[in-house]
């Protein structure tokens, strides 16, 4: 499994999607505003996920 890096982007929990902006240990941090639904979700603006829970589905520019 490959693991993200800040300014990927990765898929997680029934395919929600967001913006990798800080990697820790065992998980990323993920600004979620990056889909477009993101205010009809009505979620927090960012969330932490574990490593073993998210794919990385864009490579950001700083890969």
């Amino acid at each position: 499994m490959k693991r993200a890096e800040v300014g990927n982007v990765i898929e997680f929990r029934e395919g929600l999607q967001g913006i990798v902006e800080k990697v820790n240990e065992n998980s990323v941090i993920v600004d979620l505003s990056y889909m477009d639904n993101y205010r009809d979700l009505e979620l927090e603006q960012r969330t932490v996920v574990n490593h073993k829970n998210y794919k990385v589905i864009k490579e950001g520019p700083l890969s």
